[in-house]
């Protein structure tokens, strides 16, 4: 077929924003019971509602959620770990009124916590004694912050539960040993955030369900400690980056046993409850997942041999610690360059993957999808960094000789995340019409061992605005983007990173900020209990070094940008206010820059609404249009930008020369 010669952003696309929206679920939290697999669905087209699936041997879908309920917790507000299932039994938090609820098969929930302001997440079973042991955080307090600690609740009657370990600002991974004598827990302070240090915990069990004989098993204020673990013959296991990697290690004879030392990362970064990323099929066989250069894999490990065997899956992405293994399969959430997230099944005797079930239906053809080429690139003081570039792709067209695409840069959330290289059709709206987009890990992403990840300690606002302009710099030297033609989005803490971008950089002509981070200062002062001591390691003491709060807050430079912006925000975002988009907003529109501003009512950070997410796709492409000039292909709602074609000088700034201003 003869291909269309059209300029690149102006590619007709059978990816669209409705597609995008419409048919996506997102799956999370995956649970075996017995020859069941659990999933929580978030539905977009269902007004964001979790919904916990079941899916039976022969393959039969159902839905345990009822209609009126939503499985989701708020416990540091992102939650994770709303939901256990035992003997068909689920137990879950409900997010309009954040009780825990016991659903049994057939019948419909029942509270097992009073109408409080108390919120449950990462729930185990205690057989023995009936109950459930979890971590709570009780806003009821009525001065200072939520408090949070680890209690036990009834299986059968209603209470807000019994305190078993408490004192401390964070708790999270209570679990119980085989036989039911010992319990392993994480914990940390302020100003930390887990992946900067923790300590794990265990005590014994009295016959009562009390707690004696507690002791620090391992980590400190410099030691991440991931995932406490008891195998099934009763040894602990966990993952520590004390080495500088998150590595697998045991307490074996009363001595800390690291398993198999490697530059790779067996951990993440604890932004929810309940993920893995190891699990016992036997005593000594362990499956576990790993990301090396950025990239997941999947091995068997023999803890007694000290063995790590590859387990070879086209399936090379998995996401957020969603696994599991029972009777030689292994289960996970993931996917790869060419196949969405999925629930799947890898036999390890067969070696067959089987795909359970998609977040999304394949509908378009691969032919029109991009795969990420892994690229890194030189950066500030001599260091590299990463990214996955994905070069514009559409089988139906191609650009005019000599012209060079425009490109999208992404800055990720967090910051301490990691991108994946998994088939988004969120990067694939954006190919498959011309643009290219590059996913910058930056310095501070996790995936690269604990020195990258530390890499943004002081300095947030800085190296990852670096290494994303040293990103576009690297693309544009090799002929792949247009270096006129430049754009960063990026939501929440990427958010910021665009903001500061625009404001501290000549390089990007337009960005989009999703729910981003404007004033430093603003946000330390109102911001939610497990984030609001995370900036005194990303920039500093709060209030005493306020001068460099102030210095990279994009709200205070505002003269230093000249590039058009497009912001969303939900107006329920607790995370990160409305305020913070409204104010930039305003300052921006005030200086005649190109400047739109979209909210949403009922959203909260990250949007969760088909009719939303599909809408801000849609504008974000109308804007660029604008700004880039290419002639859309779509039928798109305008959207209103203020001050179009107004256009104001700047003298030029970096960051890198913000840096030697502090």
């Amino acid at each position: 077929m003869q291909r269309h010669v059209s300029p690149y952003g102006s590619w007709k696309s059978p990816i669209t924003a409705e597609l995008l929206a419409s048919t996506y679920v997102g799956l999370d939290e995956l649970r075996i019971d017995g020859d069941d697999v659990y999933w929580n669905e978030l539905r977009p087209a269902d007004k964001g509602r979790n919904v916990i699936v079941q899916r039976k041997l022969d393959g039969t879908l159902t839905d345990v959620t009822r209609p009126g309920f939503s499985a989701r917790t708020r416990v540091h507000e992102y939650g994770g770990g709303c939901y256990l299932v035992r003997n068909g039994i689920v137990y879950f938090s409900n997010y309009t009124d954040q009780r825990l609820y016991r659903q049994d098969p057939g019948s419909d929930p029942r509270p097992l916590t009073p109408p409080v302001d108390m919120r449950y997440a990462d729930g185990i079973i205690d057989h023995a004694r009936n109950r459930i042991i979890s971590v709570r955080e009780d806003h009821t307090v009525k001065t200072g912050q939520a408090v949070n600690t680890i209690v036990s609740l009834d299986l059968e009657k209603e209470g807000e539960g019994k305190i078993l370990v408490s004192g401390n600002d964070f708790y999270s991974t209570p679990r119980l040993s085989p036989d039911g004598s010992k319990l392993a827990w994480l914990t940390w302070n302020h100003p930390n955030m887990p992946w900067d240090g923790t300590e794990l915990w265990v005590a014994n069990v009295k016959p009562d369900g009390s707690l004696e004989k507690s002791e620090k098993v391992a980590g400190g204020l410099e030691e991440s400690i991931y995932q406490p673990e008891w195998s099934p013959d009763g040894i602990l296991y966990f993952s520590s980056d004390r080495k500088g990697w998150w590595n697998l290690y045991r307490q074996h004879n009363n001595q800390i046993e690291p398993l198999y030392p490697i530059e790779a990362e067996f951990g993440l970064p604890q932004w929810g409850f309940g993920s893995h990323t190891f699990v016992f099929d036997s005593s000594n066989h362990m499956i576990c997942a790993y990301t090396k250069d950025g990239l997941w894999h999947l091995a068997s490990l023999n803890p007694t041999k000290k063995t790590l065997k590859p387990i070879e899956t086209p399936i090379n992405q998995i996401i957020w610690g969603n696994l599991a293994a029972k009777n030689g399969r292994v289960f996970l959430i993931g996917g790869s360059a060419t196949e969405p997230s999925s629930i799947v099944q890898i036999d390890l005797e067969s070696k067959e993957t089987e795909i359970l079930h998609r977040s999304r239906e394949i509908t378009v053809g691969k032919e029109y999808l991009s795969t990420p080429n892994t690229i890194e690139f030189p950066t500030e003081n001599g260091r590299t960094a990463f990214g996955f570039f994905y070069p514009p792709r559409n089988p139906d067209y191609e650009a005019p000789e000599g012209e060079r695409p425009p490109l999208l840069v992404v800055s990720h959330g967090g910051p301490t995340s990691l991108s994946p290289s998994i088939l988004r059709y969120e990067i694939q709206y954006w190919t498959s019409r011309g643009i290219g987009v590059v996913d910058v890990n930056y310095g501070g992403s996790t995936g690269y061992g604990r020195d990258y990840r530390l890499r943004l300690n002081d300095n947030w606002g800085i190296v990852d605005v670096q290494d994303c302009v040293n990103a576009t710099r690297y693309l544009a030297s090799r002929r792949q983007a247009d270096g006129e033609r430049l754009g960063i989005r990026g939501g929440s803490a990427g958010g910021y990173t665009t903001l500061c971008a625009l404001a501290f950089t000549t390089t990007f002509k337009a960005g989009a900020s999703y729910f981003g981070v404007s004033d430093l200062e603003l946000l330390a002062k109102d911001t939610h209990k497990f984030e609001s001591r995370y900036l005194d390691k990303l920039v500093g003491p709060y209030p005493g070094r306020r001068d460099i709060y102030r210095a990279r807050s994009p709200i205070d430079h505002v003269d230093g940008i000249s590039s058009a912006l497009i912001l969303f925000q939900g107006l329920e975002d607790k995370v990160v206010p409305p305020d913070q988009s409204e104010k930039i907003f305003e300052a921006v529109k005030a200086k005649g820059l190109p400047v739109a501003y979209i909210a949403y009512e009922w959203e909260q950070h990250g949007f969760r609404r088909a009719e939303n997410i599909k809408r801000s796709y849609e504008a974000e492409l109308y804007f660029y249009s604008k700004i880039f000039q290419f002639k859309l292909a779509d039928r798109i709602e305008p959207i209103t930008i203020e001050n179009l074609g107004v256009r104001e000088a700047r003298p030029a700034t970096s960051p890198l020369e913000i840096t030697e201003t502090l």
